[in-house]
């Protein structure tokens, strides 16, 4: 009854003249001039703000960073790091890596007791968690190589932000009450997250006034606050009085890196990703390179046939993910032979379609990975784009806030691997190629992405969501190339994932019919259901028209003009 009445709406839509109004429900954000997508809309105003006042698309992106890490604490970060894509308007792209890296006197076996076994959480909570942040120095950086505006201008919004406060909406309460029992186990934590000891409840004002106070030395000194000033020096002397790793000479020597991106050509489109120590784009090569020997629209789109296609290419993906991929300043990876033609082909010729094909185990380590993270996509009239990813790794990161800076550090320490053979949340493998070591990145699966079309720019996207990030970013684009949906049909479509291990498929709760299903389960497929995957933020760029859209999975929000 209920197809049936929304058919007659339609139908009386269509005679009065309506259907335009009807179709924009369904449509994604457009605009002319700019658009800003992030899972924040007070960061997505923000960056729209910087645009209008004559900035590019960097600009915007910089302010969108120091607003996230007031208004979406979770992910959101000064004390963490993540990767940006930068496409000038003379299609140029760049690059940069601005993670995390493991403190000078991280060792090996650091999270493993005397027995050589893992030490609970000791990788996830707690001050020893941390790695060196980045996320200062890759905003500066960007700033000082392609930024129009002020240093200053970009964290003013920020700063007020911090200082004056925001008000919470339902889903921050709920993950603030969640996860009280990690961030009540510290006291810098507890005294502006909890007062009196109770969770900050729907509509309640955060006000951040260290935080604030953090914002203005930087916006004043710059990077040189953060790695060598004032901010410095209360890091590494927080860390120094409760057990962590972090020195003030690990500040002073860390680097963000402008890195040589992947560029993956895929019938017709370019599409551009993160290099290593990012996997992303390095399996987005592998498994788009081998399913351009295929039609997928003929199989349809996420039918069975598709799902098991796409399956079987993630399955070795994922699995030369474990084997060769690390820093690239410390492991020496095939990335020219794993983003090649011919090793797709090889791909290609080894798949199992008639049934399920298996995952063996070899004998390496794991490699953990947290997924809260959080992606913005930018772009400007001018013909500036930006794709950043950034993190803490787990929700608040480690639980540590900084005392006197309002700082979360993250606890990004965990995504090495930290023992072989040791199950981890994500059930992904590693080897001694992401194993700790000082000064060393941690292996990542960020993928944000630039893909043009006839040297055009076409789409920005990204997304969070620690091993499902290369999934929903390549299945996202897929939409759109192969399935000819707008940007949000695209990020709204049902989403699915495989990573080698554990030999299962995981699928969104309500995405799929039963046909579908049945017939997976009639190829041998283990199914696990879930009730999302990735969180997208996407823009899209058609006959002269900006389109955007935030998944609806998360908070997120397009805003544009």
């Amino acid at each position: 009854m209920k197809h049936i009445f929304l058919i007659w709406v339609i139908v009386a839509l269509l005679f009065t003249g309506q259907f335009e109004l009807y179709a924009q429900w369904f449509s994604p954000v457009k605009a002319r001039h700019a658009m800003v997508v992030s899972a924040d809309s007070l960061a997505s105003a923000v960056g729209l703000e910087m645009i209008k006042k004559g900035g590019n698309a960097v600009d915007a992106s910089v302010a969108v960073a120091f607003t996230l890490a007031v208004t979406y604490p979770n992910a959101g970060n000064i004390g963490g790091g993540g990767f940006m894509f930068i496409r000038t308007p003379n299609n140029k792209v760049f690059a940069l890596d601005y993670r995390e890296t493991a403190p000078l006197k991280a060792s090996r076996d650091m999270y493993l007791n005397a027995e050589g076994e893992v030490i609970p959480d000791a990788s996830l909570i707690g001050y020893k968690a941390c790695g060196v942040p980045g996320t200062v120095y890759g905003m500066w950086q960007a700033h000082k190589r392609f930024g129009k505006l002020k240093w200053k201008e970009l964290l003013e919004p920020a700063v007020r932000l911090a200082e004056n406060g925001f008000r919470i909406n339902a889903l921050q309460a709920a993950m603030f009450k969640h996860h009280a029992p990690k961030m009540l186990r510290f006291p810098e934590t507890a005294r502006i997250f909890y007062p009196n000891g109770q969770p900050l409840k729907e509509g309640d004002l955060l006000i951040q006034k260290d935080l604030a106070e953090t914002l203005k030395r930087i916006q004043k000194y710059g990077l040189q606050d953060f790695y060598r000033g004032q901010t410095a020096q209360k890091i590494a002397a927080d860390m120094q009085g409760n057990g962590g790793l972090i020195t003030l000479e690990d500040l002073q020597k860390y680097r963000a890196v402008w890195r040589k991106p992947v560029k993956i050509d895929y019938k017709g489109y370019t599409v551009y990703s993160m290099s290593l120590p990012s996997s992303g784009g390095i399996l987005m090569a592998e498994i788009l390179n081998t399913l351009s020997f295929f039609n997928p629209a003929v199989l349809g789109h996420n039918s069975a046939r598709y799902i098991q296609l796409l399956t079987e290419i993630e399955r070795q993906a994922y699995h030369d993910r474990a084997v060769y991929l690390g820093d690239p300043d410390f492991v020496s990876a095939p990335v020219a032979r794993l983003t090649s033609r011919a090793y797709a082909d090889s791909i290609r010729c080894h798949l199992s379609l008639l049934h399920a094909g298996k995952s063996k185990i070899d004998s390496i380590g794991q490699i953990k990975e947290g997924s809260q993270t959080t992606h913005f996509s930018v772009y400007d009239a001018s013909g500036w784009a930006v794709s950043n990813t950034y993190t803490l790794n787990g929700i608040y990161g480690s639980g540590v806030v900084i005392k006197g800076t309002g700082i979360l550090m993250n606890n990004e320490m965990d995504d090495f691997s930290i023992k072989p053979g040791q199950p981890n949340q994500f059930g992904l493998i590693g080897n001694e190629a992401n194993a700790i070591a000082p000064q060393k990145r941690m292996l990542s699966s960020m993928s944000p992405s630039i893909v043009l079309h006839n040297d055009s720019l076409f789409m920005v996207v990204g997304s969070p969501g620690g091993s499902t990030i290369i999934t929903s970013v390549v299945q996202t684009i897929l939409n759109a190339i192969e399935f000819k949906m707008n940007i949000r049909r695209a990020i709204e479509a049902p989403r699915f994932h495989h990573q080698w291990l554990p030999d299962l498929i995981t699928l969104e709760q309500f995405g799929f019919n039963v046909d579908t299903i049945n017939n997976l389960k009639n190829l041998g497929y283990r199914l696990k259901f879930v009730d999302q995957l990735g969180f997208v933020q996407g823009i899209m760029l058609k006959q002269q028209t900006i389109y955007g859209w935030g998944d609806p999975r998360g908070t997120g929000i397009a805003l544009g003009f």
